[in-house]
This record gives structure tokens, C-alpha cells and sequence, in this order.
């Protein structure tokens, strides 16, 4: 090989080479014996609100971070390590069951790690996976849902929902201030506009209730109130809707609360 086509060929070299698999350093360490119990493995999934970086162990889900701020696979590494003390090692397939939890919204029975965190944290955190794709409640739900003795505050629930690590399959977004306006502690403006819309909640309708007062909806036929994105208030024909600014309101009127929706009775 004379001077000119060796050049040549060392030139050539990095067009050789390939890219390796994304999953090619949790294949190494299965291939050296290291246990998945020493680390976590995560993908990159499509939501309504872009990228969704979903870290999982053997056992449950571990963390979970939208990409809309510029989040890198890498920075999400580093994330994950800081906050779980674990090592997060790029994947290819998801843990069983996150696929369908993001496409129909019911990730309430996927096994999400909770363990790392503040009992009161915890609390609130769980309320919110209660709530059903396509519904939204306020934070005085979450007060009463969450109170394990006395409720945590407004703020509490607030820290506790911008403090979410586990992005969109602890769905934040259905939790709305108590005059139906959302809170959005979790995400960046766009993205909880975003889910609410993947999800059918038709935000005008509920601005709309809300500037009217309406905090709760009643049906003349069943004497029942709920929230108003409850599957049951959704059912109700505009002729028998009765509306009603407070649960004291609806009682006086001789309604009960939706069994299915919880509202407030206070």
C-alpha cells in the first residue's frame, strides 16, 4: 500500500465505523453477571408533551422526566443517580406495562417506587395517580385524599406535585386549583395543556363553569353532584344539569355525592 491510499484508508476509518446498540451497556453488564438489582435501565418514550425519559428496576418504576426542557439521556443519568442513588443504564424495551399506561392514561396500577420519599410526599403523590385519565380534581380533593392525620396544606401540595418524579404516569396535570384553573407545578406551561388536550378535557368548558361559579354539577333525574370532567357529569343532558358553587349548596338541595367521583361533602 503506497502513501497516498494508505492516507487514504485512515481517512476512510471513522466511516467504518458503527454506531453501538442503545442498549449496549446493559449488555455488558448482563454479559459480566452484574445483577439488575445494582441498577436501574430506562427508555425514551413519545407523549403528548414530547420525550418521556422512564427509568425502571426489576421490580417497579423509578423515575420519570419529560425531555420539553432539553432534557438529555445523559442528564437524566445523572438526575436519576442524584435522587435514587442508582445508576440509570440506557434500555430498549420499557418495563411491561408503561407502554399501555401512557397511551390510555391509566398508570394507576403500574408499580411506581415511592419508597425514597417524605411519607407526606408520598401521600399526596398517590391521591394524584387516583385520578382517572380524561378528569381533573382540586387541591381540596387531594387534601382529603391524601390526609393520612391532619391534611397537608395548599403549599404542601403544591411542593409535593412540583417535586413529582415520576412525570405523566403520576398524572399532575388532572389536578387543578380549587377555582378549576391547573396547576401545572410539575410541568412547563405547554405540557400540561398538552396531556389535558390528549386526554379530552375540554379546559374552555371547565374555565367556563368556573368563571359561572360552578364548582360541582348536579343531575335533577339521580339528585347527585359531581365534579364536573366526572364520567357521570359528562352524561348529564343539558336540561337536568343543576349547578352548585359549594358541596353545603348541593346538600341543601337534597343531592349526594357521586360515589365514583368522591367529590367533597364539606
Amino acid at each position: 500500500m503506497n502513501g497516498s491510499n494508505g492516507d487514504d484508508f485512515t481517512r476512510r476509518l471513522p466511516d467504518l465505523a458503527s454506531a453501538a446498540p442503545p442498549d449496549f451497556a446493559l449488555r455488558v453488564l448482563r454479559r459480566v453477571g452484574i445483577s439488575e438489582d445494582h441498577y436501574d435501565s430506562y427508555v425514551r418514550l413519545d407523549t403528548a408533551a414530547g420525550g418521556l425519559f422512564v427509568a425502571a428496576s426489576p421490580q417497579a418504576v423509578t423515575g420519570a422526566c419529560l425531555d420539553s426542557a432539553g432534557l438529555t439521556g445523559a442528564a437524566f443519568e445523572e438526575l436519576h443517580r442524584a435522587r435514587t442513588g442508582r445508576s440509570a443504564i440506557p434500555g430498549s424495551k420499557p418495563w411491561p406495562g408503561i407502554v399501555p399506561a401512557l397511551r390510555t392514561g391509566r398508570a394507576h396500577r403500574l408499580a411506581i417506587d415511592l419508597s425514597g420519599l417524605p411519607e407526606e410526599q408520598r401521600a399526596v403523590l398517590e391521591a394524584v395517580r387516583n385520578i382517572p385519565a380524561g378528569q381533573l380534581r382540586p387541591l381540596s380533593w387531594i387534601a382529603r385524599e391524601a390526609g393520612t392525620g391532619s391534611p397537608p396544606s395548599a403549599a404542601d401540595i403544591l411542593r409535593a406535585l412540583a417535586a413529582n418524579p415520576v412525570a405523566v404516569l403520576i398524572p399532575c396535570h388532572r389536578v387543578t386549583h380549587d377555582n378549576g384553573s391547573p396547576c401545572d407545578a410539575a410541568y412547563l406551561p405547554k405540557a400540561g395543556e398538552a396531556l389535558r388536550r390528549a386526554e379530552h378535557i375540554d379546559m374552555t368548558r371547565v374555565t367556563e363553569l368556573s368563571r359561572a361559579g360552578t364548582v360541582f354539577l348536579g343531575s335533577d333525574t339521580t339528585f347527585i353532584y359531581c365534579h364536573p370532567t366526572c364520567a357521570h357529569a359528562r352524561r348529564i343532558t343539558p336540561g337536568h344539569r343543576v349547578h352548585f358553587r359549594t358541596a353545603h349548596d348541593a346538600r341543601e338541595a337534597g343531592y349526594r355525592a357521586c360515589k365514583s367521583c368522591r367529590p367533597i361533602t364539606v
